[in-house]
């Protein structure tokens, strides 16, 4: 049975909160400036495609988490339709995602926090990382994170829902005083113009600045599903509530961000542009000191929401590959008092503790994130084209229109977005995901006992996943200079036509591949038995 022994405690203003808890997070605070970095004022239109994008795999997973509502369902999805192959590839991707954004986002805390407490903060080094006393009250932070979440998910949703409140209330007020305390509009044209490095640079942005970073948080209402209390009527919505709030808060702050940066800091061009503290900065240069000290407040609060929250989605992540048979099945077993897969928090805790250590700055991680979380994502479009096919009688509370043209166009925007983040981030990211699928075959193969053995035609089933890797990383090796890749054998933009040819062969590889597990079979089932409230 699915989600057994979870709790249903969760809300539709709970999911909401917890999908735009995680799009609220550090990304508010350093993205307008990284994103301004790489593209200058177009950097507006990174923010529009990266919302975009996001909202289309937004749809797919809409329609997937109101009919298969599964907690840490990123992993369980390619397991419904693929098998095993498949899923441990997308488990092992997420698993390296998830866990290693509430170190991100501890390390958005002591940077700001750094403005008191300069200790916390090596400014010595370049670029600057956190000091030996950072990483300490750092890994505090992320014990805190665990507190919250061991006491039980209505304690999390409570103490979420509220940090959110607050986190949405701080950036939507900097918008409005930046507006009101007079902006240099100069800037939008100015200073190597609207597009300093053309295109190139706003593909550039959307991948590695943190934009597709701060949207990522979405996927948290999905993640947490098996807690909700009507999760088909209430999953869907809280994506797509999130995902549009997200856009519009995102495009406004590069929009001031842009206009508040004094003339004095772009001497050097948007490039050039280095603050530690962008946002309290720049209101500093408007002469709007009882605002600085409010957003260096928020500063602290915005991140460490959205780190509480990837506790409780890496936990449930944990939890679905322990399902899978990918992990030790202890890790599947939920506290009956507390209705918490609490050996899979402590895994988590313990996890984000291990990525705090080699990547001490924000951005050297975000890359990675970004690249990691969107390939696990990019699944979600070939899954909901397998169970159309193969599912046809289950309840769709909430079902696509236009599946047929949106679902292959998200898998090629995710595949660009991979390609965009640049060889130095995904060779990393793809040689570790094969990496994983060897000491997989290797510990299935050994004991098959305490890790489930892929079958035969899960394997068939998943050699276009395979492929599709070796396929990328020689696409990323052999692409445009322009965009972070080695050879420029294929120029800018032709690498981008090859990229989405290559997007949709393997979209339509994968669909194809698919088949009706075993396991779908159970969950419909389970579904089937229980009393649904509503429909979308």
């Amino acid at each position: 049975m699915i989600n057994k022994g979870l709790k249903k405690e969760l809300s539709l203003l709970d999911l909401t909160m917890a999908s735009l808890g995680g799009i609220i997070g550090s990304g508010w605070l350093f993205g307008a400036l990284f994103a301004a970095n790489d593209a200058g004022p177009s950097s507006i239109i990174s923010w529009i495609i990266g919302g975009f994008a996001v909202l289309l795999i937004g749809l797919v997973y809409a329609e997937l988490g109101a009919m298969l509502p599964e907690s840490g369902s990123i992993a369980r999805y390619p397991h419904y339709t693929h098998g095993h192959l498949t899923s441990f590839i997308m488990g092992w991707a997420a698993w390296i995602a998830y866990a290693s954004v509430p170190a991100v986002e501890a390390e958005g805390v002591m940077q700001y926090a750094s403005h008191w407490f300069p200790a916390l903060w090596d400014a010595k080094v370049t670029p600057p990382i956190l000091s030996g006393l950072g990483l300490f009250v750092a890994a505090l932070l992320m014990l805190a994170f665990f507190l919250i979440n061991y006491y039980g998910v209505r304690t999390f949703a409570k103490v979420n829902t509220f940090v959110t409140i607050l986190k949405f209330i701080m950036p939507s007020l900097t918008i409005i005083v930046f507006l009101f305390a007079g902006l240099h509009w100069i800037n939008l044209s100015h200073y190597g113009g609207f597009a300093p490095d053309g295109s190139s640079g706003v593909l550039v942005a959307l991948a590695t600045s943190g934009v597709i970073f701060a949207y990522l948080g979405f996927r948290q209402a999905v993640d947490l599903a098996g807690e909700a209390k009507n999760p088909q009527h209430d999953v869907p919505r809280a994506l797509i509530y999130s995902i549009i709030i997200g856009i519009i808060l995102y495009v406004l702050l590069q929009l001031v961000f842009l206009g508040a940066v004094p003339g004095s800091e772009l001497a050097k061009g948007w490039a050039g542009v280095v603050l530690t503290s962008p946002f309290a900065e720049v209101a500093a240069s408007l002469n709007l000191g009882f605002f600085v000290t409010l957003l260096y407040a928020d500063a602290v609060l915005s991140p460490a929401g959205t780190g509480n929250v990837y506790m409780a989605s890496t936990t449930r992540v944990i939890y679905a590959l322990a399902k899978n048979g990918y992990f030790p099945k202890g890790l599947a077993k939920v506290d009956p008092k507390t209705g918490i897969p609490a050996a899979a928090l402590i895994v988590a805790f313990v996890l984000g503790l291990i990525f705090l250590l080699p990547f001490p700055s924000w951005q050297s991680l975000v890359g990675l994130v970004s690249s990691a979380t969107v390939f696990t994502y990019i699944i979600g479009p070939v899954s909901l084209t397998v169970l159309r096919r193969t599912a046809p009688e289950a309840k769709r509370p909430f079902k696509l229109g236009g599946s047929g043209i949106i679902a292959p166009a998200a898998f090629a925007i995710g595949t660009l977005i991979v390609y965009f983040t640049g060889w130095a981030t995904d060779s990393k990211l793809l040689i570790a995901l094969l990496v994983g699928v060897v000491l997989y075959a290797i510990v299935s193969g050994v004991s098959p006992n305490s890790i489930r053995r892929p079958d035969a035609q899960s394997i068939r089933s998943g050699v276009w996943m395979i492929v599709y890797l070796l396929a990328m990383l020689v696409m990323i090796y052999l692409g445009s200079s322009k965009l972070g890749e080695l050879k420029n054998a294929i120029p800018y933009p032709f690498d981008l036509i090859v990229v989405i040819i290559l997007g949709l062969i393997f979209f339509y590889w994968g669909a194809a591949s698919g088949y009706r597990t075993k396991d779908v079979e159970e969950a419909l089932e389970s579904i089937s038995e229980t009393k649904e409230a509503g429909s979308f």
